[in-house]
């Protein structure tokens, strides 16, 4: 089934011409089923590719889903055209007083700044507490999920020495999980951050499980025991291309960065980057959407608590 989003949403004909099922307002209007209705949260300075990402993703299931996008309204965009979101996004005042069954929280690039100090920080605090009530199951993503961890469960996040940057090799912790159904023991998901929250940190919160981690990237996905929040720390969501254009920004910029791990051939940033995550990728929404939203959200979300 398809998601629904607006004809001219610029992600509408990149996911058509990919053959992902994306469908009309006009036509879904006309179809005898409540469709999902999700939230992506998009705190990423460049929204259009974030959103493309996660409606790709979304879009895989077989779930027909209703996406509402939001953003900020405590910070202005600098690399979003102020039409894309007056035309496509909404803010947490407009959805309030409504409920959804899921909703997605994205990372941001403000890794290196203390939680309190980031802009829009009370009005993050604030989605995240209405979420608890208003929304059946939240993603958290890469500095959302630190974030996240941090707000409920008071989990600090600590600056590394080094970017943990690449894509990396991953277990799977707890078996029959419905989260990682159809996981490899061992996969492969990008991550790109500066910080890291702890296994021992984690491990003091009865209320959390760590699903997933990885020896060199750290702790990779957590869920919260009632199920209703998942934290996850990398960027499955991630286009084959989008390291490379991290790096590659980064190295125009002077800056000293190590070439992605686990990347391009040889390590060699002239060849065509080897994608090792998109299965998982793929897994991971799909099994969330189906296990985690679809399966346990009340028909009538009024009933949400």
């Amino acid at each position: 089934m398809p998601i629904n989003i607006p004809d001219n949403l610029p992600a509408y004909e990149t996911l058509t011409n990919e053959n992902i099922f994306v469908m009309t307002e006009e036509r879904a209007i006309h179809q005898d089923i409540r469709p999902l209705r999700i939230a992506i949260f998009n705190i990423m300075p460049t929204k259009i590719v974030t959103e493309t990402q996660l409606l790709r993703l979304v879009g895989n299931s077989p779930l027909q889903v209703d996406i509402v996008l939001l953003h900020p309204r405590t910070y202005t965009s600098k690399h979003t055209p102020e039409e894309h979101l007056r035309n496509f996004y909404k803010t947490f005042d407009d959805v309030k007083d409504e409920a959804f069954d899921g909703m997605i929280i994205t990372g941001a690039p403000v890794e290196r700044m203390d939680f309190e100090d980031v802009d829009y920080w009370d009005e993050l605090k604030e989605v995240m507490n209405w979420s608890r009530n208003r929304v059946y199951c939240t993603m958290y993503i890469c500095w959302a999920a630190l974030a996240g961890l941090y707000h409920f469960y008071n989990i600090p996040k600590y600056p590394l020495d080094e970017k943990v940057f690449g894509v990396f090799e991953h277990r799977v912790n707890v078996k029959n999980v419905k989260l990682l159904r159809g996981f490899d023991d061992v996969f492969y998901a990008p991550h790109s951050r500066h910080s890291e929250v702890r296994r021992e940190d984690v491990d003091k919160v009865p209320d959390l499980e760590i699903l997933s981690e990885s020896d060199e990237a750290g702790i990779y996905i957590v869920r919260s025991r009632d199920d209703r929040q998942i934290f996850v720390t990398g960027h499955s969501e991630y286009d084959p291309l989008t390291l490379k254009a991290e790096y590659d920004r980064d190295i125009a910029k002077g800056m000293k960065i190590h070439v992605p791990k686990n990347y391009y051939p040889d390590d060699d940033p002239t060849k065509e980057p080897v994608v090792r995550w998109r299965g998982h990728a793929n897994l991971l929404f799909c099994n969330w959407l189906n296990y985690y939203v679809y399966q346990e959200t009340p028909y009538n979300l009024g009933e949400l608590k």
